[in-house]
């Protein structure tokens, strides 16, 4: 299951995020690295995938 949370995080990181933590600190700070820029976004997605 993480390889699919790791591959929706490629494609929509606040996604992966989502399916991992739900709706939370976390969720929210992915979604403002998403906007600040996409790849920041995957580098936290994965790494809260990766780190649980």
């Amino acid at each position: 299951m993480d390889i699919i949370r790791i591959i929706l995080s490629i494609l929509l990181p606040p996604l992966g995020v989502f399916l991992q933590v739900g709706i939370g600190a976390q969720f929210w700070i992915n979604i403002l690295l998403t906007l600040l820029g996409y790849i920041p976004g995957i580098i936290h997605a994965v790494w809260i995938i990766a780190r649980r």
